[in-house]
């Protein structure tokens, strides 16, 4: 059966980024259905500076990004999916059919310590901006930044820590600061170039790292260690993520929907698709989002035909990594198994200066006028 009509559930930079490609390779031959509560697309890679007063996060209008594709948008959300009669289940009643779905729900987020600031991009950093007050006020003497286990994309943790480092000598702010990872090196996604080259600006920062370390926070401004235990004044952590885990379809550890190569869902007849955040791999960035959602639309767009076969997922991972001096540009991509090599660059090795790559969102983006957030 051809594939002709196509939902695609989330609005994020996955769900946006599927939608633009597949309009793109399938031209008229379907009919997209975006399924997502929002109205707008916030971009919120940046958001870790605006605790330093400076801008972050921007929102689009969700109808100007997907002007022009003929997309109809629905302001619902997919609660469930019944693989046996291609049916889309929301959480107002609707039953969506689908010939092929492509699931970009993102995914949730947990505090993994209970005595924590939680630094996260969908508070603008708020919890973090009255540390960066308390810090400039000489309030705070030590501060730590803890890595949780489980899924966590790491890199905003090391920019906040070099960030609050260069605040701090700027300002001649007496504070001592500590990096704990469970990762044996920083950042370990990125391979050993891009370790070397993070430690040895932690180390100049003045930022003692404890790479190795799963912490644990037993009270308030006390870390516990393998070996041992430390204090700081405050103590900041990211979230660790929780994936959606959507009824109907196969969930693997995490709550995260299991994809194969060409991120299709197991069990699905190759039908539905899952992409950034809310899929079962092991990185989680949105340039990788997006890299994943243009090969679920070159799956999706097969299916619709005549289109070439598409190419598996060869995942590359590019990080613009913020120091408060200049950035580091970090690539990387996978050897085999679990292992990253890498390649450390001081000048952009890529075309435009963008935080997430994406090769249909970016542009697009680009092309609007940007609101800021207010």
């Amino acid at each position: 059966m051809a594939v002709r009509e196509v939902v695609i559930a989330g609005a994020g930079v996955a769900g946006i980024e599927g939608l633009l490609r597949l309009r793109r390779l399938a031209g008229d031959r379907v009919r997209i259905t975006l399924l997502s509560p929002e109205d707008e697309f916030v971009y919120r890679p940046l958001t870790v500076l605006e605790p330093f007063g400076r801008d972050g996060s921007r929102r689009y209008p969700l109808e100007s990004l997907i002007a022009g594709t003929g997309a109809s948008h629905i302001r619902d959300r997919l609660v469930g999916v019944d693989a046996s009669f291609r049916l889309v289940l929301t959480s107002d009643g609707r039953e969506l059919h689908y010939d092929a779905l492509l699931v970009a729900l993102g995914a949730g987020q947990s505090s993994p310590y209970l005595h924590v600031a939680l630094f996260t991009d969908r508070n603008r950093g708020e919890t973090f901006t009255s540390i960066v007050t308390d810090l400039d006020e000489q309030r705070v003497e030590s501060l730590a930044f803890v890595v949780p286990t489980g899924p966590v994309w790491t890199l905003p943790l090391y920019e906040l820590a070099l960030l609050t480092a260069h605040r701090a000598q700027a300002s001649a702010l007496p504070v001592q600061l500590t990096f704990v990872t469970p990762e044996s090196r920083p950042p370990q996604t990125f391979g050993w170039a891009a370790s070397d080259a993070i430690e040895r600006l932690l180390g100049n920062a003045g930022i003692a790292l404890f790479a190795g370390e799963v912490a644990d926070v037993p009270e308030p401004g006390r870390l516990r260690l393998r070996d041992g235990e430390l204090s700081a004044d405050r103590i900041v952590a990211l979230p660790r993520l929780i994936g959606a885990a959507v009824p109907g379809l196969p969930a693997g550890p995490g709550r995260f929907t299991p994809i194969d190569e060409y991120c299709r869902v197991p069990g699905t007849e190759g039908r539905v698709f899952a992409a950034g955040d809310a899929a079962a791999f092991p990185v989680k960035h949105g340039g990788l989002a997006a890299q994943q959602s243009d090969v679920a639309a070159a799956g999706i767009a097969h299916l619709a035909g005549p289109v070439p076969h598409p190419e598996p997922l060869e995942p590359v991972v590019r990080g613009r990594l913020l120091t408060g001096d200049g950035p580091l540009y970090l690539v990387s991509s996978r050897t085999g198994g679990e292992e990253w090599s890498s390649d450390v660059h001081e000048r952009r090795p890529w075309p435009v200066d963008d935080k997430v790559l994406a090769e249909e969102l970016g542009p697009c983006l680009r092309r609007l006028a940007v609101v800021p957030v207010t």
